[in-house]
């Protein structure tokens, strides 16, 4: 499981999957949570002003796991 640091309190999907690596802009995720299957803390969520906390484990169709960190 990848590890994804933040610096504040929360970051929005949107932002994450740009910082995860999984898109390679922030205009690519509206798109990519439409044709691709995201399960936060297990439950299925494809709506990218969803906050993700420390703590909080995101898994990607075809990229794997991740887990939300805070930074310091």
């Amino acid at each position: 499981m990848k590890e994804v640091a933040i610096g504040t309190e929360y970051i929005a999907l949107g932002q994450f999957l740009k910082l995860s690596d999984c898109i390679d802009s922030g205009g690519q995720a509206k798109f990519f949570l439409q044709e691709n299957e995201i399960l936060i803390n297990g439950e299925v969520d494809n709506r990218r002003g969803r906050k993700l906390y420390a703590g909080d484990v995101v898994q990607v169709q075809g990229f794997g796991s991740f887990t939300v960190v805070r930074r310091g």
